[in-house]
C-alpha cells in the first residue's frame, strides 16, 4: 500500500474516533431522550468539563472548557481546550462547528472538527432555567460529558447526573473528575 494510502486510512480511522463513530460492540443511544427545548444563544459562552468517560484525543487534560459561540448564519462555533497534563502544561486546542440539523429535535446536534466528518452531539440533560448544567452525549454509551458554567459544581447535582447516567446504561465506575485547579 502506498504511502498516501496509508496515510488516508489512518486519517479516516482517527477521524471516526474522534467524531463518535459507532464502534463495533457499543450500543447505540436508542433509548435515550435529548432534551426538547435549548435556546442556542443561553447555551452558547463557556462551559467548564466537570467529569467525562475518557477518550483518547483529550487523554491527561486539565481545566477543560468547550467555548460555543453563535455565528451569524445560526451555526455555532465549537472552541475545546485543555492544558496538558497540569495548569502549566502545554495548551491543546481544537475548533469546529455545530448545528442543529432538525429544528424539531434542538436537543441534536452535529458538531464537526474536521470537513466532512460529523459526529452527534446530544444534550440529554440540561437545567433549563438557569443553563448552569448539562450532559452530552454522543452516539454511543463511549462518550459523555457533565459541563457547569463554574468550574466546580455542586455535590447535589453532580450526583444526580451521575444516577441519571448510570439509570440511562452508561458505567459511571468509569468516569472520570476533570481537574479544574487552574488560574
Amino acid at each position: 500500500m502506498n504511502r498516501n494510502v496509508c496515510y488516508f486510512v489512518v486519517l479516516i480511522l482517527t477521524a471516526s474516533l474522534i467524531s463518535g463513530c459507532a464502534i463495533i460492540g457499543s450500543p447505540v443511544l436508542d433509548n435515550i431522550q435529548t432534551v426538547d427545548q435549548v435556546d442556542l444563544e443561553r447555551y452558547t459562552g463557556v462551559w467548564y468539563e466537570i467529569a467525562s468517560l475518557p477518550t483518547t484525543f483529550a487523554r491527561n487534560l486539565v481545566c477543560v472548557t468547550a467555548t460555543y459561540t453563535l455565528m451569524d448564519d445560526g451555526k455555532v462555533q465549537v472552541l475545546n481546550q485543555g492544558y496538558k497534563g497540569s495548569p502549566d502544561g502545554n495548551l491543546s486546542s481544537i475548533t469546529g462547528t455545530a448545528w442543529v440539523p432538525n429544528p424539531n429535535e434542538p436537543g441534536q446536534l452535529k458538531v464537526s472538527f474536521f470537513p466532512i466528518i460529523s459526529s452527534q452531539y446530544n444534550i440529554i440533560a440540561l437545567d433549563e432555567e438557569n443553563y448552569s448544567y448539562a450532559m452530552v452525549t454522543g452516539k454511543n454509551y463511549n462518550f459523555l460529558w457533565i459541563l457547569s458554567r463554574t468550574p466546580q459544581m455542586d455535590t447535589t447535582t453532580y450526583d444526580m447526573l451521575i444516577q441519571q447516567a448510570e439509570d440511562w446504561g452508561y458505567d459511571v465506575a468509569n468516569i472520570e473528575v476533570t481537574p479544574q485547579i487552574c488560574p
